[in-house]
Order: structure tokens, then C-alpha cells, then sequence
């Protein structure tokens, strides 16, 4: 969805976004310029560990590194630093934490929202057109922030865009079935049934990296499936082909986590830089789904339907479509914003806690018909990912 990584929340529990960019490793982040008043961040950090998304959208093992040797996670300065320092710039990081989470929250839930709102409110039969008139947007806005020298990106070349095309074709499938998946499924349904790919992509990583998790992340990946199987069961909105749209989601989301890990050491080694920054891979990613959306609109016939619909002739469409484009990209940033100013614990709690008002304003704001039992299985499957981050959390601080 939108610009999404899933590199910022590729499980960029966004879109999440991310959109979804999730467990690629050693990712550098893009260095931003993030003013005080008072100059107590002046200058972007760069970053490089594990980042775990969905269009989602994930980054949540990413941890940076600040220059000043401020903990922002723990908010704790220098030991030499004196009282009156420690209290002047503690207060506003935090302030600084607390907007960049709101702006994150907020940007990921209003993409989902308004996507869900083109697709079944106006009744928008054009998935592919949608991606890629976002994704047009995202390539804009990002080339214009980079020629007026706001972000730094790398430059695309012939190597570059042979390596990583394998990864963009996932990625399109990717935003592409989220879409299709989206249109059919109420959100807070699309929402724990996003779990899955939680379970793939931790079976994938014990085949192809060996890495073994320990018990509490396999309870939390039971609890997943169990809420998933009884949602689907007790939903009575039921749609098959909605169902079927988002496993395949599930599939290539953690597809495109896995085949991220491996190609990302190979794209860094095509670079000029050495490097391969967030804004890197979305103008990357967003650029080469441009063919390849206009390739699928004739190939599922997509332009018989946008010359005969009269939603191309409503303006209020148009706006509510381009925000959705903005939205998506918002998630790039918001997500890196918010990292930066905290941490990838609190990163990936968020993200989890994150879902559970966006599931209850898609079922209050598309009046969507639920039951008790549907209600109990959604909230389970939402525990259940919150459950599954903090394991993953000490997994990793055990590791």
C-alpha cells in the first residue's frame, strides 16, 4: 500500500505500507534532518541492523545509533553531562517521540482506511491502477526531495535494477493482492488475518537461515493461526475470493521479507554509495512497478473500466485518491521518524498495539456486521501479535 515498505513496516506493520518491508537485513537508513528549537537533534543518524514488514508495509529490528551517545530508547544522556543539560534536552525527545508516534500511528491507519474506502466505498474495480497511481506519486515526491537535496538517495543503474528486480516483482504481487484482498475484507478481518505471514515467514527463516526461535514466539504463532481460523469461521461477512486474495498476500509478503534478506548484501555491493537507504528502495521499488503496473493493467483489461467509470470525472475521487498516495509515502517517513526517536522495542510495540483501534475503526466507520464470537477471535488474533512482538523482543535481547 502506497510506498510502503515493509523495509520502514515492510511486517512495516503499516503498509503496514510499507510499505511491509520486513526482517531485511542491515538496512541503512537514509540520514534526515530533524529540527529542535533549541538544536537538540540537528542532524540525521544512520542505522544498520535487522528490520522486520507488512504493505504493511516493518523495520522492527532496527536500532540506531546516536552520535551524541544519547539512548533515546531508555532517554539517557552522557554520564558527564551535567543536571541542567540532562534536563533541558530529555523533555523535548520526548515530545519528539511521542509526535512522531502519533504521526506514525496515525498515517499507517489512514492509509489502510483510505484505501478501503476507495476500493469498497466508491467501488473502485481498478486495483492495479490505484498502486500504480500512488506509487507514480511516491516516484515524484521523492525525486523532488532529492534534487532540492532534502534526502539522499542512490542513483539507479543497469546492475542495480537487475538485482533487485526479482525482489520488485514480489513487491507488486505484494501491493497488488493487498489491494484485491482489501476490496472484498473488512479491515479488522485483513488485519489478523496479516498474522500469517508472521508464521510463513518464521518457517522460511528455519529452512532458509536456520535460525530457530524459541518457544514463546511458536505459541504466539499458534495463537495467530487459531484467531485467524476462527475469524474466517465466524465472519459474517465471508467472502472466498477476498480470503484467497489475502493468503496469497500472506505468501508473497513473507516472500518478499525473505528474498529481501538475501538480495540486500548484493544490491549494497552495486552501489555507488556502498549503501542502500530507505528512500533508496522506495523510489527503487515504486520506479520499476511503474512498467510493470501499466504492463498489468492491459493484461487484466483494467483500461476498458477506467474509460467507462465516472469516478474518473468526480474530483472528490481524485482527492481522496491522491491523498491515499501522499499517505503511503507518509509511512516511509513517519515510520524512520519514529525509530529515530525512539527505538526498535518500542517500534515494534507500537506497531502491534497500533492495530487494535485501526480494526475497530474499520468495523465502527464501515458498519461492517460482526458477532460476538468474531468480535473475541479478532481481539485474540490482536493479542496474539502483541504477544508475538514482546517474544520476539526477548528472543532478541537473549540472543
Amino acid at each position: 500500500m502506497g510506498s510502503r515498505f515493509l523495509s520502514v513496516d515492510a511486517s512495516l506493520d503499516s503498509l503496514d505500507a510499507h510499505f511491509e518491508r520486513n526482517d531485511a537485513e542491515n538496512v541503512n537508513m537514509v540520514s534526515l534532518k530533524f529540527h529542535e528549537p533549541n538544536g537538540v537533534l540537528d542532524q540525521g543518524h544512520q542505522a544498520s541492523s535487522p528490520v522486520r514488514r507488512d504493505v504493511n508495509r516493518s523495520l522492527s529490528g532496527v536500532k540506531f545509533l546516536e552520535n551524541d551517545d544519547m539512548d533515546l530508547e531508555d532517554g539517557k544522556l552522557e554520564k558527564d553531562r551535567n543536571k541542567t543539560v540532562r534536563t533541558n534536552k530529555v523533555i523535548p525527545i520526548q515530545n519528539q517521540a511521542l509526535l512522531a508516534g502519533l504521526a506514525y500511528c496515525l498515517s499507517s491507519c489512514s492509509m489502510i482506511l483510505v484505501n478501503k474506502f476507495v476500493l469498497s466505498g466508491y467501488d473502485f474495480n481498478a486495483g492495479i491502477s490505484l498502486m500504480l497511481y500512488q506509487n507514480f506519486i511516491s516516484v515524484v515526491v521523492v525525486s523532488m526531495l532529492s534534487s532540492m537535496g532534502l534526502i539522499s538517495r542512490e542513483p539507479l543503474t543497469w546492475r542495480l535494477i537487475k538485482v533487485w528486480l526479482p525482489v520488485n516483482v514480489i513487491f507488486v504481487g505484494m501491493l497488488l493482492t493487498s489491494m484485491f484482498s482489501l476490496k472484498y475484507i473488512n479491515v479488522a478481518m485483513v488485519t489478523v488475518l496479516k498474522n500469517v505471514t508472521n508464521v510463513i515467514t518464521a518457517v522460511g527463516e528455519m529452512y532458509l537461515f536456520k535460525k530457530h526461535h524459541d518457544s514463546r514466539v511458536w505459541a504466539a504463532l499458534f495463537l495467530m493461526i487459531v484467531s485467524a481460523v476462527s475469524g474466517g469461521i465466524t465472519d459474517l461477512s465471508f467472502h472466498a475470493i477476498g480470503y484467497a486474495w489475502q493468503i496469497i498476500n500472506c505468501f508473497l509478503t513473507a516472500s518478499y521479507s525473505l528474498t529481501l534478506r538475501r538480495v540486500m548484501d548484493t544490491a549494497k555491493q552495486v552501489t555507488k554509495s556502498g549503501n542502500l537507504n530507505e528512500f533508496s528502495m522506495v523510489f527503487l521499488n515504486n520506479t520499476l512497478s511503474l512498467p510493470l503496473g501499466i504492463l498489468l493493467i492491459f493484461v487484466f483489461n483494467e483500461v476498458d473500466y477506467l474509460y467507462t467509470t465516472p469516478l474518473l470525472s468526480r474530483p472528490d475521487f481524485w482527492l481522496v485518491t491522491t491523498l491515499s498516495g501522499f499517505l503511503g509515502l507518509a509511512i516511509s517517513f513517519t515510520s524512520m521518524w519514529f525509530l529515530h526517536q525512539t527505538g526498535a522495542t518500542t517500534y515494534s510495540l507500537v506497531g502491534s498495539l497500533n492495530k487494535i483501534p485501526l480494526s475497530i475503526a474499520g468495523i465502527v466507520l464501515f458498519k461492517v456486521p460482526t458477532s460476538l464470537e468474531n468480535s473475541a477471535s479478532i481481539f485474540f488474533g490482536l493479542v496474539a501479535g502483541v504477544f508475538f512482538a514482546r517474544a520476539k523482543m526477548r528472543e532478541k535481547s537473549q540472543s
